[in-house]
């Protein structure tokens, strides 16, 4: 399996003075962060292609201001407002999931890819067979499909970089010349706003209490999955396929400052960590200019402040998924998309006022015991999808069945 931990070295192909971006998932928290950092030095970087989900008002203002060759907006419905408000401009703009997959496809030499969760996994492969740099920030791309990806890029000549703030840490500090003298992978977590409540505190959690991070500003879905610390979880799967380090040299600790946003631990016991603000922008920027760094425009962390730097092992009880995923990846093959599929339905479910926080979990557990030893591996993409939607189908009939709860 090709390894992340190669791409320390100069870019496999020379990377330009100015870049062309491509933006996939340009109205969420990281598109709107990646436009922000782009537009602070356009001598550097132009835009090719934007797309977003359903706003499609922010989307053609976006357009307006960046001028990209071609947007696309995934909601079909939304193509005349999109339409209306670009004309004249000579941008180009189409909708649904054929335009998306169209501008994924566009030739750029960096693709951001931030489209959350499973939808995103088709526009980053059609990225990485383009050839592009794909700075990925779509950990559901990976855990749903990591060794399919991994190969694909390999076959490409794609490098792929982590947007993750963890895997973006891991990243920067990981020493790629002597991957022996690695022995574990530190990911941080900041538990989210229940870090310190017990079980029974968080049962009745409305979804506005679950998505008020404390250090973050992210979408709802990251947020509830930090909540549930399922993001972690579904982070040491990614953390697997993009470093190709076995799960049992992956560690999670608990850092509720969100200042160490991961380390690396060497086996003659140094350990190298990355340090920030709880700011996006700063891993964004180090995939935008890799092997360079650019300027930033949030603010430095300050280190004549007091800090207060707080390390905590995981609470498994609390937080199961964490545990749970230690088994998912044990089982490998389809596990991990089964673990993820449910997790998505689950979360939406929660954030609609369907069902209760804690039940997330359940339902995660329950489509991995109903699917262990029963679906097999996946032997191509055709099947990762269809285990998506076996899974996706199983989760909310599993709500169907559930005590009506409204949050």
């Amino acid at each position: 399996m090709p390894q992340l931990q190669q791409n320390r070295r100069p870019a496999a192909q020379p990377v330009p003075a100015h870049r062309k971006i491509t933006v996939l998932g340009a109205t969420g928290s990281v598109g709107t962060n990646t436009l922000d950092l782009l537009a602070s030095d356009k001598e550097s970087f132009s835009i090719c292609a934007l797309t977003g989900g359903g706003n499609a008002a922010l989307l053609a203002a976006q357009a307006q201001q960046f001028r990209p060759d071609f947007v696309a907006l995934a909601d079909a419905d939304g193509y005349e407002t999109l339409k209306d408000a670009l004309a004249g401009t000579g941008i180009a703009c189409g909708a649904g999931e054929n335009a998306v997959m169209e501008a994924a496809a566009m030739a750029a030499d960096v693709t951001v890819a931030a489209i959350s969760g499973f939808a995103g996994l088709k526009p980053a492969l059609a990225a990485i067979e383009q050839g592009n740099i794909l700075a990925l920030a779509n950990k559901e791309s990976l855990v749903c499909a990591g060794a399919y990806m991994t190969v694909a890029a390999q076959k490409a000549g794609c490098d792929i970089l982590p947007v993750d703030s963890e895997h973006n840490a891991i990243f920067q500090v990981l020493d790629s010349k002597t991957p022996e003298s690695v022995k574990r992978l530190i990911l941080t977590a900041s538990g989210g706003p229940f870090l310190r409540k017990s079980r029974a505190e968080i049962t009745d959690v409305t979804p506005a209490e679950a998505v008020a991070h404390p250090n973050w500003s992210m979408g709802a879905k990251i947020s509830v999955d930090s909540a549930t610390m399922m993001n972690k979880a579904l982070e040491v799967i990614e953390a697997h396929y993009l470093f190709n380090v076995p799960q049992e040299k992956i560690d999670v600790l608990m850092h509720p400052q969100s200042i160490v946003h991961s380390m690396v631990e060497y086996i003659d016991g140094s350990i190298l960590a990355q340090l920030g603000a709880s700011d996006m922008r700063t891993p964004i920027a180090y995939a935008l200019a890799w092997p360079e760094r650019m300027t930033t425009t949030g603010e430095s962390l300050d280190l004549t402040k007091p800090q207060n730097l707080e390390f905590l092992p995981p609470d498994v009880a609390r937080f199961p998924a964490l545990a749970l995923v230690r088994e998912v990846l044990q089982a490998g093959g389809a596990m991990p998309t089964v673990f993820n599929s449910a997790n998505e339905v689950a979360v939406a479910a929660f954030l609609d006022g369907a069902i209760g926080f804690t039940a997330i979990e359940s339902l995660v557990s329950a489509a991995v015991e109903n699917a262990a030893g029963r679906i097999p591996s996946p032997e191509n993409l055709d099947d990762i999808f269809a285990v998506d939607q076996e899974i996706r189908a199983f989760t909310r009939e599993r709500i169907a069945q559930m005590p009506k709860t409204r949050l």
